[in-house]
């Protein structure tokens, strides 16, 4: 039987095309998002603030408004154009991002990374939506996969190009920018990995808005919220292992990412900007393993019969995450201490993108930019906003010491990696009864 013309789909060509003008956008949303890591020593030396001001910058700050505009936007991909939104993403992150730069203060500072997550959080939920009705679902695994590289692409250039400024700032202590004027080097680091925002915004406005396709996807109706959690919660353990148990990865991701540059520096008296250099290429190489290799492991258990093994490999990259950055404290030398941390890196993002697309194929087209956006904001409520400040934390007041910070990581590790497998493994059933493998 034909496809009617609302069901066919873009060519192939197409479709990857689009996958990796998104993967240059999410790269350099990442890129943005995570120069700050590297940052952590200059900026609060600079603004005389201490490991917990620090967090709030890296997670809580950026958290806040991306949270809270996850949702409406979500809504709004579900109704309005979809490229429209990602293009006026990309300008309001790429501003902010320039504006980080131009503060002079700890409050200005904060205030812009408001900024940042408001803008970033219009990227995620378009661009799994377009995604879906641009690859088939039996072929969306990989593409989804492929775009969820932006995070460690993005997160190991921002700590490779910020240990070159710290290289190069060693010999300058201001730097004079055109109207700009002078600013310390941490400063124009944010003003020059904002700036190539203008060109990342036409690159999207090539990408032609698809048909909305797939289960429902002909309805031009945007079912209301109570529609939507009704649909929810009648399959509530398959959308609490998505929307609460992957979340608890997250904080092992994002703390993992927030604070290996400073163990390196304070626990191993590593030089800050080769830690930068060596960890940007570990997580760059390890991570884009992990996000890539968790469809292909899927789609080997599938093919003997394991009809739960997108949620199974996450079983196993959570379990094994957590090992790994158990043993982060016992390491006895740097190098020792990266192998641990790329253990980790590869296994917490091994679920990353079965997740997502597990999401896609329960949840019909309609309803995909809120319940995309309901996940960006639980991710981001433990993840982002709790996975840099729980470490910081421990270390402030847990351990009242700013070398146990790897203590830190590993504890904070331990308590969530088991509520992550237990949420998960509670899924797994539902899944199967969905039929939807």
């Amino acid at each position: 039987m034909s496809e009617s013309k609302q069901d066919s789909w873009p060519s192939a060509i197409e479709g990857w095309v689009v996958t990796l003008f998104l993967l240059v956008a999410f790269t350099f949303s990442f890129v943005d998002r995570q120069v700050l890591n590297l940052l952590v020593e200059p900026i609060r030396l600079d603004l005389q603030i201490s490991d917990t001001q620090i967090s709030f910058l890296q997670g809580l700050a950026f958290a806040v408004t991306y949270i809270l505009m996850s949702v409406p936007l979500g809504r709004m991909v579900d109704k309005y154009n979809r490229v429209g939104i990602m293009i006026g993403g990309v300008l309001v992150w790429s501003a902010t991002t320039i504006a980080c730069g131009l503060s002079r203060t700890y409050s200005q500072l904060l205030f812009a990374r408001f900024g940042v997550g408001a803008g970033e959080a219009a990227l995620t939920p378009a661009a799994w939506s377009v995604l879906a009705d641009y690859f088939r679902p039996n072929k969306l695994a990989l593409p989804i996969s492929v775009y969820l590289m932006g995070p460690y692409l993005g997160a190991g250039l921002a700590m490779i190009a910020g240990a070159e400024v710290l290289d190069w700032s060693r010999d300058v202590e201001q730097v004079s920018l055109p109207i700009v004027g002078v600013v310390a080097p941490w400063q124009a680091t944010f003003i020059a990995v904002g700036l190539p925002g203008v060109l990342i915004a036409g690159l999207l406005a090539t990408i032609r808005e698809p048909k909305r396709k797939g289960r429902q996807g002909a309805m031009t109706e945007v079912p209301g919220w109570r529609a939507v959690l009704r649909y929810m919660w009648q399959r509530k353990r398959v959308y609490a292992a998505l929307h609460l148990g992957v979340p608890f990865i997250v904080v092992m991701l994002y703390g993992l990412q927030g604070w290996t540059p400073t163990i390196l520096l304070r626990v191993y008296g590593w030089d800050l900007a080769d830690a930068g250099r060596v960890y940007g290429t570990l997580a760059l190489v390890a991570g884009s393993a992990g996000v890539l290799s968790g469809p292909f492991l899927s789609r080997f258990l599938l093919g003997r019969g394991v009809m739960d093994a997108p949620l199974r490999v996450a079983v196993l990259g959570a379990t094994m995450a957590t090992l790994s950055l158990a043993t982060l404290p016992f390491q006895s030398s740097g190098e020792m201490a990266l192998v641990s941390i790329g253990c980790a890196s590869f296994f917490v993002t091994l679920p990353l993108a079965l997740i997502t697309t597990v999401m896609q194929e329960v949840t019909p087209n309609n309803m995909r930019g809120v319940v995309n956006g309901m996940y960006v904001v639980t991710t981001n409520v433990l993840g982002l906003a709790l996975g840099p400040t729980l470490v910081a934390a421990s270390t402030d007041y847990v351990f009242q010491d700013t070398l146990a910070v790897a203590k830190s990581l590993a504890l904070v590790a331990v308590f969530v990696g088991p509520i992550a497998v237990y949420l998960l493994n509670q899924g797994r059933r539902s899944y199967i009864e969905l039929g939807q493998v």
